[in-house]
């Protein structure tokens, strides 16, 4: 697939790949053991809830749209699946002998776009795995943002700002995928600087149901206080207490005072959190201790 050719949209893009051409003459049926998924596929979670609903009515029903596939590269018997994942994985469940195919020839590249685009018309993709999509594209096949922007029917900002959301601490991607936080709350939280503040905010955030608004407003008030509390420890006392942050990634407060004394105050945000951080600080679980 060319630049130019990505450069034609969605609408023409999948329309090509989508519609059976010729009608039923291009239809044929293929074992079901003989299609792998699309190995370029961006979409790694899957509602569990949706899938049962197809499958029943696949299973009432029938498949009312054939697969899209091409030809495994180096094999005559073999099929890769372009479009259709998640029929692919509903037939599956039902334990299919054959299924209905449609066989076109596709690159790398088109397999990559086409499953993009299917998915984000489907608003299927959470945040992240959008931005691994664009990423992809962008580093396999040296697409720019513009091009790939113009590809998915986006503006060139809207992909370059996607993508910078894969710069966020672990902990915070995780909550964007299990869909604890939206896409609002994950770009608010790009601003922090310190990573543990951001998963203390962001856990904050997903358990007591902030607006984006609402953490707007915290980051800010959250991000002076930080600089100005740090700006009055020691280089050393401040490296010590973010290096103790990332160990335990949660938000850690060391007080040092004279005499060599001091606390370091260490912050958890449910039952969970605690068992986490007492299993990471101690090497044991708490069961050994209270069981």
């Amino acid at each position: 697939m060319t630049k130019d050719r990505l450069g034609r949209g969605l609408g023409a893009l999948l329309g090509e790949y989508l519609e059976p051409g010729e009608g039923l003459a291009e239809t044929r049926r293929v074992p079901l053991s003989a299609i792998v998924p699309n190995p370029m596929q961006p979409r790694r979670v899957f509602n569990e809830a949706e899938l049962e609903h197809l499958t029943s009515s696949i299973q009432e029903n029938g498949l009312l749209q054939p697969l899209v596939v091409r030809s495994a590269p180096g094999t005559l018997d073999r099929f890769e699946l372009v479009v259709g994942e998640r029929r692919f994985r509903a037939v599956t469940r039902l334990d299919w002998e054959d299924v209905p195919v449609v066989v076109r020839e596709a690159t790398d590249e088109t397999l990559l776009v086409l499953a993009l685009v299917e998915n984000l018309q489907r608003e299927a993709l959470n945040p992240l795995e959008e931005a691994e999509g664009y990423v992809a594209l962008s580093e396999k096949f040296e697409l720019s943002h513009a091009t790939i922007a113009r590809a998915v029917g986006k503006d060139r900002s809207t992909v370059a700002n996607v993508i910078r959301l894969l710069s966020l601490p672990p902990s915070v991607r995780k909550l964007v995928e299990e869909g604890a936080l939206r896409q609002g709350h994950a770009r608010a939280l790009l601003s922090l600087e310190d990573p543990s503040q951001a998963g203390e905010i962001a856990r904050r955030a997903a358990k007591e149901g902030w607006s984006v608004r609402d953490l707007e407003r915290r980051v800010a008030r959250g991000d002076k206080k930080s600089k100005r509390q740090k700006k009055d420890k020691s280089l050393v006392v401040r490296a010590l207490e973010e290096a103790l942050e990332d160990q335990l990634m949660t938000r850690v407060e060391v007080r040092d005072r004279r005499g060599g004394k001091g606390t370091i105050e260490i912050k958890y945000h449910s039952p969970e959190d605690f068992e986490r951080l007492f299993e990471i600080i101690t090497g044991r679980s708490i069961g050994t201790v209270v069981g």
